[in-house]
């Protein structure tokens, strides 16, 4: 059973909406729950709702904050703030990139190229 929200928060993020939510344990303390909410549509043009939900409890605050503060450092300063991807870029070009793994167990990575092609060039 749900418990009653204390405090929250949406961030609605395209498809995806996530829920912070304050909740009380049986004991009166606090802890968070994140929620993500994605949004998919059927072929016959319904629709239905995907969620997962992450916990994280009070003794686990500064060391989620640090890494997860450490981990949006980290991305941001390799690949900055602006979004790179297909869903937001018209002239996006993928790459995809195949991982492998050796008789000795080490994993090798290669990247493939793919080019897009029409009917039309055929």
């Amino acid at each position: 059973m749900e418990k009653e929200e204390i405090f929250s928060k949406v961030l609605r993020a395209g498809r995806r909406t996530y829920f912070f939510d304050v909740r009380s344990t049986k004991a009166d303390d606090y802890y968070l729950t994140i929620t993500e909410s994605k949004k998919f549509t059927n072929d016959d043009g319904s629709f239905h709702y995907k969620k997962h939900k992450i916990y994280i409890y009070k003794e686990d605050f500064a060391e989620f904050k640090e890494i997860l503060s450490e981990m949006t450092d980290f991305i941001i300063n390799e690949r900055g703030d602006e979004v790179i991807s297909e869903r937001h870029q018209k002239d996006f070009k993928k790459e995809y990139d195949t991982v492998t793994a050796s008789e000795n167990g080490e994993l090798h990575q290669s990247t493939e190229n793919f080019t897009d092609i029409d009917f039309d060039d055929i």
